[in-house]
Formats: C-alpha cells, sequence, structure tokens
C-alpha cells in the first residue's frame, strides 16, 4: 500500500488497524522518484491506482492540488510501471464523473465523452486521456518495445460504506451531524447518484485485474461498474432511510445557501462489465444502509472496527459468491 498519511480524525486505517499485516508505505504520487523507487523495490505484477484527490467542493477551493494529483500522479504512477519490468496488469480507478454530463435519465457507456464541469470531474476526464495515451503509446506490443501491459480503467459510481470520514460527502456529513446530536444539513436533495457499497467496485476491480493477468491486452480498455438502476436514487432518499435506521430523534433539514455546482442527474450503463467479466451488483441500496448504520454504530459504541469490517467483508464474499481466487487464494 502507498498512500498518503491519513487525513482525518477518526479514519478507517488507524480505526481498523488496517496496516496490521501488510506493507504500507506512506507517499505522495505527485513525488516520481518516490513512486518510482517504491514500485521499483516491491515488483509487482498487479497494480492498483486509486490516489486521488477525490472531493469535488474541495477542488473548488484547490484546483491546482485537485489536477496535480489526479491527472499527473496518474503519469507518475504510469512512468513509474513504465520502468518496472515486472507489472503485469494496472487498474487505474477514476471516476463516473469523467464523462461530460449532459444530465441524461439513462446511464452512460465507456465510450462516451469525456467531459467534467468541476475540477475534480474535469481532472478525471484528463486522468482518463493520460491512461488511454500511455496504453497505445508505450503498453501494446505494437510500440516497438516488446512488452506488453494490460492497462485499464475503472469508473465506479457513488461508494459509500463504514469507515469513511472525508469532508463535505454525504454518508460522513450525516453520521458527524447524528453523533453530534444535531439535524443534518442536506445541499442537494433531488441530486440523483448511482450509489453502491464500497465492495460492489472492489470486486469488479479484482475481477478486472484478474482477466488482465488470464487474457492481457484483451480486457485492457474502460469499465463501468455502478448500481442497478433502482439503486440510482436522489440524496433524499439516503438522507431519509439514513436517519430511520439509526433512530434515536435522528433528523435533518434542507440547506438553501448557495452552493457550487455539482451535477444533477447521472447513472452508468454496466452491461460491458456484465457480460465481459460477469460482474454485477448483489447488495441492494436498503440493505447497504443497514450495513453502513451497523458499522457506524460499531464506532459509536467504541466496539471492535477491524472485527466488524472483517465480518462485512466476508457476509459480502459469501453473498456475491466470489471465487476463492479473489479472496487471496494464490493457485
Amino acid at each position: 500500500g502507498y498512500s498518503l498519511p491519513p487525513e482525518t480524525e477518526p479514519n478507517l486505517f488507524t480505526a481498523a488497524n488496517v496496516a496490521d499485516g501488510i506493507s504500507s508505505i506512506f507517499g505522495d504520487v505527485r513525488d516520481i522518484g518516490h513512486i518510482e523507487s517504491v514500485i521499483k523495490e516491491s515488483r509487482p505484477e498487479v497494480v492498483f491506482h486509486l490516489a486521488a484527490q477525490a472531493l469535488v467542493r474541495h477542488s473548488y477551493e484547490n484546483p491546482i492540488e485537485t489536477y496535480s494529483t489526479n491527472v499527473m500522479g496518474t503519469v507518475n504512477l504510469l512512468e513509474a510501471v513504465r520502468r518496472t519490468d515486472t507489472v503485469k496488469a494496472v487498474v487505474n480507478i477514476t471516476s463516473d464523473k469523467c464523462y461530460e454530463n449532459k444530465e441524461w435519465h439513462w446511464g452512460y457507456r465507456e465510450n462516451e465523452p469525456m467531459g467534467g464541469h468541476d475540477p475534480y470531474s474535469s481532472s478525471k476526464g484528463c486522468a482518463e486521456l493520460v491512461i488511454s495515451a500511455y496504453r497505445r503509446s508505450y503498453f501494446s506490443a505494437q510500440d516497438g518495445s516488446g512488452r506488453s501491459v494490460s492497462i485499464s480503467s475503472a469508473r465506479a459510481g457513488n461508494v459509500i460504506g463504514g469507515g469513511d470520514w472525508a469532508k463535505d460527502r454525504l454518508i460522513p456529513d450525516i453520521i458527524h451531524a447524528i453523533t453530534e446530536g444535531r439535524k443534518v444539513l442536506i445541499r442537494n436533495p433531488a441530486a440523483i447518484r448511482p450509489w453502491q457499497h464500497v465492495l460492489e467496485p472492489l470486486r469488479g476491480y479484482l475481477m478486472l485485474a484478474r482477466m488482465q493477468l488470464l487474457n492481457g491486452v484483451e480486457f485492457a480498455s474502460a469499465w463501468n461498474f455502478g448500481p442497478s438502476d433502482e439503486d440510482s436514487r436522489p440524496v433524499s432518499f439516503i438522507t431519509e432511510r439514513l436517519t430511520s435506521l439509526w433512530g434515536n430523534g435522528a433528523a435533518y433539514e434542507f440547506d438553501t445557501n448557495q452552493h457550487p455546482h455539482e451535477a444533477a442527474h447521472l447513472k452508468l450503463d454496466c452491461s460491458k462489465a456484465n457480460a465481459l467479466l460477469g460482474w454485477s451488483p448483489e447488495l441492494k441500496l436498503p440493505e447497504t444502509l443497514k450495513w453502513i448504520v451497523e458499522w457506524y454504530k460499531t464506532f459509536v459504541n467504541k466496539e471492535d472496527l477491524r472485527q466488524i469490517t472483517l465480518d462485512q467483508i466476508e457476509k459480502y464474499a459469501k453473498l456475491s459468491h466470489t471465487p476463492d481466487t479473489l479472496q487471496g487464494d494464490q493457485s
């Protein structure tokens, strides 16, 4: 694992003792010398690139940080891979917000144009162009190097789940308000998003990496991972259901102040992942929200967060019939 130190308090990395049993290195993807030395030393076969400035509202306040992390960070990672001869597959995680959003009521497919109204969304569209250029220029046998590396990009819908404490994200904002005994303040109640438990796309990324290893550049392309149509719901649905599940007087109100632009409607078409990977979402949104409440109530009660996290992973693996090869069996 290569990441900046945790930026929030509390945070999942510390609370669930994620560092236990792994090699964890603190570093910045904008530092090409450091990330290249780490990758060359560890000599991986598979690389998952998730490092990002991932918040829309933060990108309005810090556009340079957003672009340097999301665009040049991706360039640096792919350069480090290019200079490391052990890598066979790279899964680059970008965002569903990489698309030029036209507020359609149907899902975007992988061949739709890139775009982005705000710096965050735009930076993810830029990252997709970087990935495509590197794939065609450096990671195919046709580039003259004789080396073929399978480079994909994965675009997930809005991921939610226990352990998220980021600022200006719906679930953490709700939990902060509830645990502090105040009403939840909701900015865009009518905005529709493709909500899904974080374990859903993570399973997709693992399945994609496996197919890249088995089939090489055949799977080196863009992939959507999002929920079923019925789970693309407005913010108001999430808020009402979550406060109801929490109980104990949890309540909310609408924020009528002016805020920076955020997309009103966004959905993904995941037909490609379903047809070619055999991936489809397993956990329905109402059940996802129950799991989230279960996790955060474990936190509030000061119980074992590592155990509840592992329990939910195991429960999800059984639900999704995840093959042993995706759960760590090296055979």
